[in-house]
């Protein structure tokens, strides 16, 4: 499954609240340390909140972590108000950007429309065979999130992304083996590492690679491997790219291979117009001359995507009102995608 790791400290000690004042000085005004106490306290709340480690808050305000800790503890004996405004002005810059992320409308949540079925479908077929499974979608049509969710709510299911930076065997390798807490530091016994863990999972296990279309031959050869030989589910999930190498001008020993694994496949190049219809009303939108523009922003390059980002700039244009079609118009105008989409 996938993990979050933290940067926190444990516990939150760490954070609480000085006992002493700085002393007052020459250098230090008593208007200084009621403005320290005052920045501690916000400090301590917005460090809490976010689970930062005082290292951590002084690298963001760009202060060096022993200049921090003293004046956090208030025993730094130079001039208070040159870091009482460094650490203000960091404040207000956070509040600033917390404001803004506040503002921003939050996206639909997940929803199970006709095109996320057929997803989970070819899922459960990949896990329950098991077999190997290539999923081709356009982009913003909701593969990933579909792929997001089926791992949610399945046991045995590890789901991987790779990248230009990880579409080689190796690359592969380790991205799964961190999906599967596999340790393993050795190359050349990764495979076999992951094979085991796999076979210690036992039946009904699930590799679901995210963004295939990135993978090298070597790399989908591989993955081949882990369906014959540990007999565990492999679903390609990625655009039309990955299935095009399998194409009938493909030749040799090696594509016959893969060609003869792939159990079943999943093709889609537009979304279906109920799916489209559903998601627009999720966004409270009952006007015919706006659903209609909507359903034409999701027949372009990009789907859902589009519509939720198109909603979510209109959203906040219309300013607590009701979103109409003006604002919808403005909002597509504005992000200026007409050419790309």
């Amino acid at each position: 499954m996938n993990k979050h790791v933290s940067t926190s400290q444990l516990g939150s000690s760490i954070w609480e609240r000085p006992v002493k004042a700085p002393e007052l000085t020459d250098n230090k005004t008593p208007d200084d340390i009621a403005l320290w106490w005052q920045l501690v306290d916000s400090v301590i709340e917005v460090a809490r909140e976010n689970g930062w480690s005082k290292a951590e808050v002084a690298r963001r305000i760009n202060m060096a972590d022993g200049t921090f800790s003293q004046w956090f503890s208030g025993k730094y004996t130079g001039r208070l108000d040159g870091h009482n405004r460094t650490i203000s002005h960091w404040l207000s810059a956070m509040k600033e950007s917390a404001a803004i992320v506040a503002s921003v409308p939050q996206s639909v949540s997940f929803m199970a429309l006709k095109g996320t079925v057929e997803i989970f479908e070819t899922l459960n077929w990949a896990q329950a065979c098991p077999d190997f499974v290539m999923i081709t979608l356009g982009a913003g049509m909701g593969k990933t999130e579909a792929c997001l969710q089926y791992e949610k709510t399945r046991p045995h299911v590890y789901r991987a992304t790779v990248s230009e930076n990880t579409k080689t065997v190796h690359g592969m390798l380790v991205e799964l083996a961190e999906e599967l807490d596999v340790h393993e530091h050795n190359p050349a016994r990764l495979a076999r590492a992951i094979g085991n863990r796999i076979k210690r999972a036992g039946a009904g296990t699930l590799l679901i690679i995210d963004e295939g279309q990135h993978l090298n031959d070597e790399a989908l050869n591989q993955l081949r491997h882990f369906v014959d030989v540990y007999k565990c589910g492999v679903a390609i999930v990625g655009n039309s790219e990955v299935y095009s190498r399998f194409s009938k001008a493909k030749k040799g020993k090696s594509y016959a291979q893969l060609k003869s694994r792939i159990g079943k496949r999943l093709q889609r190049t537009a979304p279906f117009a109920e799916d489209l219809r559903a998601f627009i009303a999720a966004w409270n939108i009952t006007d015919p001359d706006s659903i209609k523009f909507l359903t034409g922003i999701g027949m372009k390059g990009g789907a859902f995507r589009q519509i939720d980002k198109t909603m979510k700039l209109a959203t906040m244009a219309a300013n607590g009102e009701d979103v109409t079609l003006r604002h919808i118009e403005w909002a597509w105008k504005n992000r200026d995608v007409e050419d790309m989409a």
